[in-house]
Order: C-alpha cells, then sequence, then structure tokens
C-alpha cells in the first residue's frame, strides 16, 4: 500500500478502498465495529473466477462470521476458547520450544553457510512459527511443508492480485486444505479431545464455523509469524544485534508483516472531516505510517489473539540466529517480496559468508 498523501481518508481507485493511514484514525476505526464493520476482512480481494468457486464449493468451503470478520454475538465465545490456547502463562511456557526450534536451524544454517549460500527464511524462519502454534494448539499429526504451502497459497488467493489461470490453481490448494479441515472436524466429533477442533467441538459450533475458525487460525498463527522474522532478519543482515526486543519493536511499527487491514461502513459516516457513504471498503494503514509498535496487531475486540507469542517468537529468532546474522550477506539486495493487499515480507534470502 502506498503511503499517505496527508488526506485522513482519501479513496484509492487503483486499490478500491478508502485508505486511512493516521495511525489515531486507524485507532479510532477498529475501536468501532459497530460503524466499521469486519464482514470484508477475510473477502477476497480479488474477485474469484466462477470455475475457482466451482473447486472450493467442491469440498464445502465457507467462511461464516468466527473471528477476524465477526462482530456479532458469536464473535465473543469463539475467541474466549481459543484464547485459552493462548494464555500468558502457556506462552511463556513455550519459550524453552521456540528457541530448541531455532537453535536447531540456526546451527545447521551456520554450517551450511560456510559451504555456499543459503535461504535463511526456508532454513530459519519457516517452520518454526508453525511447530510451535500447533503444540499449543494440542495439534498433531499435520503436514507442516504442506501446511506452510496452503497458508501462502490462501493468503495470494484471498488478499493477491492472482488472474484466472493463477486462481485455479490456489483455489485447488484450498481446496485440499479445507478438506483436511474437514476430516479433522470429523474425528473431533467422533473422539472429540483437548485441542483446537475438540474446543470447538464442544462450544457447539457447526462444521464450517470450526473450519473457518481453525482455516485462518492455522494461517495467521504462523506465516505471519514467519513473515515478521523474515523481515527482522533481513534489516539485520551484517549487523550485531545490541536489543533484540528493539529491532522487533521497530520492525513492527516501520515494516510489519500485516501492514493493513480491511473493514466496510455500516452506514454514512465521517473519518477525519472527510464523509464516507454506507458499504464504503475501508483499509487501514497498521504499520508505517508514524504509529506505535502495537497498531501492528490491531486494537479492540478483533487484537491478534498471537500477539505476545508473536513478539516471544521474532526476540528468540533473532537471538539464536544473531552470530549468523552478523556473519551473512545478502546476495540480492533486492530479495523478491511477498507483497499482497495486508502482507509483506521477503519471500526468500539468500546469503553467503562475509568471508566467501
Amino acid at each position: 500500500m502506498r503511503a499517505g498523501d496527508g488526506c485522513p481518508a482519501r479513496y484509492d481507485e487503483s486499490l478500491g478502498y478508502w485508505v486511512v493511514d493516521d495511525p489515531a484514525l486507524a485507532r479510532e476505526v477498529m475501536l468501532d465495529p459497530e460503524t466499521f464493520r469486519p464482514e470484508n476482512a477475510v473477502l477476497a480481494h480479488t474477485p474469484l473466477s466462477v470455475k475457482a468457486l466451482r473447486v472450493l464449493s467442491s469440498v464445502g468451503f465457507a467462511l461464516p462470521p468466527t473471528l477476524a470478520n465477526n462482530a456479532g454475538p458469536s464473535h465473543r465465545p469463539i475467541r474466549a476458547a481459543v484464547a485459552r490456547f493462548f494464555s500468558p502463562a502457556r506462552v511463556a511456557a513455550i519459550e524453552p520450544l521456540t528457541r530448541e526450534l531455532f537453535t536447531e536451524r540456526v546451527n545447521a544454517a551456520q554450517r551450511r553457510l560456510a559451504d555456499g549460500p543459503l535461504d535463511l527464511v526456508a532454513q530459519v524462519a519457516a517452520e518454526p512459527p508453525a511447530l510451535v502454534v500447533l503444540e499449543l494448539l494440542r495439534l498433531r499429526d499435520v503436514d507442516v511443508p504442506a501446511l506452510k504451502e496452503w497458508s501462502l497459497d490462501s493468503l495470494e488467493l484471498f488478499w493477491g492480485w492472482p488472474d484466472e489461470d493463477r486462481q485455479l490453481e490456489l483455489a485447488h490448494t484450498a481446496a485440499e486444505f479445507y478438506a483436511w479441515l474437514r476430516q479433522r472436524v470429523t474425528a473431533a466429533r467422533a473422539t472429540p479431545e483437548d485441542d483446537l477442533f475438540g474446543v470447538l467441538v464442544q462450544l457447539g459450533l457447526r462444521d464450517e464455523e470450526i473450519c473457518a475458525v481453525a482455516y485462518f487460525l492455522l494461517i495467521a498463527g504462523q506465516e505471519t509469524t514467519t513473515q515478521l522474522i523474515s523481515t527482522a532478519f533481513q534489516r539485520s543482515l551484517g549487523t550485531v544485534i545490541d536489543d533484540t526486543a528493539a529491532v522487533v519493536e521497530d520492525v513492527l511499527r516501520e515494516a510489519s508483516s500485516v501492514p493493513t487491514w480491511r473493514r466496510v461502513t455500516a452506514e454514512p459516516t465521517t473519518i477525519g472531516g472527510v464523509d464516507l457513504p454506507a458499504d464504503a471498503p475501508v483499509l487501514l494503514g497498521l504499520s508505517g505510517h508514524g504509529g506505535p509498535a502495537d497498531l501492528a496487531f490491531g486494537i479492540g475486540i478483533h487484537r491478534c489473539l498471537g500477539a505476545t507469542l508473536a513478539r516471544l517468537e521474532a526476540r528468540v529468532a533473532l537471538e539464536t540466529a544473531a552470530p549468523l546474522l552478523a556473519r551473512a550477506r545478502p546476495l540480492e539486495p533486492e530479495p523478491p517480496m511477498i507483497d499482497l493487499l495486508s502482507f509483506r515480507a521477503p519471500k526468500r534470502l539468500l546469503v553467503a559468508d562475509f568471508d566467501s
């Protein structure tokens, strides 16, 4: 998203949204979910083709209001049920596993770097956040590489600009992901356990609601953290890190992996003196506009449940990778990017040893 031009709210014809970059106004919008509704939060930015919709409908794909797209009465109990998995005590207790996972990958990368270039995203940043969130959600027997592929493809499908051919490819992987979720729900109904699916079954949710919760939770709970870590790595290459927590906060303020988020007006309203009609799609700037680091996680009833976890994982990743980052030099001054409406980070970080 482009930086603002000084207007409190401006209509961007190329994006099709009223853009609100001012951090104070973005905060105001998020604290008023009755006027600025979340129904468009997870809609496909690029309208899906008939062929893509057919693929999705073949597995009963549906995203009813649950978490990010829900401001109704069902939101509170669903959020409360999921929030228990991310309690402060559980997040604090997961730090040793987080450190172990990153240390293993950093040590392997240190050895490989002596032999030639490597990709820090694939080798270090990619898998630990997925393994951590699966542990917190008590989910076993998950194909992590498949989850990573499903996640990236779904982000592109819902927040990217894919043409019809690409949409069809992405729809097939989204359908594969959704079919897997349905299988997990069926298994949880037969034998409820204390994992995410069992808790949601016991909450009395419909299959489609459980799948909708799990679909984006399993994406947002790990892929956005991988992207946050990837950006922190990029900004730290060839440097000695004095304060890892400060680096994380700088990234959240200036280049968060989730730089924007969406809302839609429920009625004609005014923001910053600018009149918006009813049903106006609004794009909020959460990062890179001089606001606080915490704004990157949202505020109000839809604040990111994993904010504390993401900060912990990014800090631990930087602490364990600091010696590696200090000796690594980038091989691509401008690495290829994940560059979507609401997600941005390096797709890869090819590095070599400074001594090579």
